[in-house]
């Protein structure tokens, strides 16, 4: 189920109509949301310097403190920094460790199973109180569209890949729909956590309360997704959110400034934050033949007709119906700033759009932009015939074509010469 979900929910960012980012918050920030809401967790103090770093593993000293890299990715504690440090969260043993580590964090990227080869930066560390967990759960709200609403999703099985936990043995998983409305009440978070295995009535109540409090953070703040794993039980018995993970639904932004005030655009592709800008639909592929499209549509065909002809698209690019010369020229901007983008394959169908809108554009950028890549253009539809006359008497080196596959085939062929 889970991986259904996100899967489902990887094709919709990447092909809606509309982008989405399905905003992500870094840990540090996830800590402070939930003890907004009262629950519980180590502490946790973000260090954007060394000083910061070492002041704050002073401050933890009583406990000792965990060092954690602040990157938008998983598998933090298993990557490495592209100047060779290994491991994104360590053990600090002393406030001098912790100034050492963080100086060599700070500033460096982060490379990790999720973020490629060019890693992410990071800008921050937090130092978290140690706080050692007897036995590890994991909790997770989200939506199932099987249900048709919230769930909660548990196992006594924390620390671990879920999905992999899922797939070996499906009744570790336990999962609890939720009414909208009224959240979950104390007897069925009380019933979820009995049946995970808290022995204590102190760490079944703790963990029912946390329940309880994670929905009214889900609703509140209307999150896509709350993921806790590890939820640790300590020695003495009580319970804490160890790690955090957000999703919020970009749908919401009007209403939820508080939460999107915390994104981190460092974080993101920054010709997909430049294509956001301008209103563009745009997610960046590993391709060498640039496409401009008007419709999810026809942009998800167009790829298949490239693949088809032995190409590989550089991006999604979706200029959308109300596309004006200008927004064309920042997408012929994004798509020439990509060193790997060998040709430019413009296929347009004007229904809402307008051609020579399109037409007007390509060839501005064109001009003003110096460009000497190869542009392949097929344009049918509204004000087809001027457009194509624009295009003609632009005197620019623009391969024009009617039909699809012979438009696909040039620029797979340019990308390739």
């Amino acid at each position: 189920m889970l991986s259904a979900l996100r899967k489902a929910s990887l094709v919709s960012r990447a092909f809606s109509a509309g982008q989405k980012r399905f905003l992500s918050i870094h840990e540090y920030q996830s800590v402070q949301l939930l003890n907004s809401y009262s629950i519980p967790t180590p502490k946790g103090i973000p260090a954007r310097t060394v000083d910061e770093a070492y002041n704050a593993a002073k401050e933890l000293s009583s406990t000792g403190s965990v060092i954690k890299a602040q990157v938008l990715a998983g598998g933090r504690g298993k990557g490495t920094f592209d100047n060779g440090l290994q491991g994104g969260v360590h053990i600090v043993q002393n406030p001098e460790q912790a100034k050492e580590l963080a100086s060599k964090m700070l500033g460096a990227k982060l490379i990790t199973k999720q973020t490629g080869a060019q890693g992410r930066i990071c800008n921050t560390v937090m130092l978290a109180e140690r706080r050692d967990a007897k036995h590890e759960y994991y909790v997770a709200i989200l939506n199932d569209r099987g249900v048709g609403g919230p769930v909660l999703v548990a196992s006594a099985q924390g620390g671990m890949n879920i999905e992999e936990v899922a797939a070996k043995d499906p009744s570790a998983i336990i999962t609890t729909p939720i009414d909208f409305d009224k959240g979950l009440s104390k007897r069925e978070a009380l019933d979820i956590a009995k049946k995970l295995g808290f022995k204590s009535e102190g760490a079944q109540s703790e963990a029912a309360d946390i329940f309880i409090n994670l929905y009214k953070v889900y609703k509140d703040k209307d999150a896509t997704q709350i993921e806790i794993n590890p939820l640790g039980e300590t020695a003495d018995g009580h319970v804490l959110c160890m790690d955090a993970k957000f999703g919020f639904d970009d749908n919401a932004e009007f209403r939820q400034k508080d939460v999107f005030a915390l994104r981190d655009i460092t974080q993101e592709e920054p010709s997909e934050v430049e294509a956001q800008k301008a209103n563009l639909n745009f997610i960046k592929l590993d391709g060498s033949i640039g496409c401009l499209v008007n419709g999810a549509g026809l942009a998800m065909a167009t790829m298949d007709v490239l693949a088809l002809h032995g190409g590989n698209p550089a991006n999604f690019l979706d200029v959308g119906g109300g596309a004006t010369p200008e927004t064309v020229k920042k997408a012929f901007e994004i798509l020439s700033a990509d060193p790997k983008v060998k040709s430019i394959f413009i296929n347009i169908f004007g229904g809402i759009m307008r051609c020579d809108y399109i037409a007007e554009g390509v060839i501005n950028a064109a001009k003003e932009l110096n460009m000497n890549i190869p542009l392949v253009v097929r344009l049918k539809g509204t004000k087809e015939a001027e457009a194509k006359a624009m295009i003609k008497e632009s005197g620019l080196k623009i391969d024009a074509h009617d039909s699809l596959d012979e438009a696909a085939e040039q620029a797979v062929a340019f990308a390739q010469a």
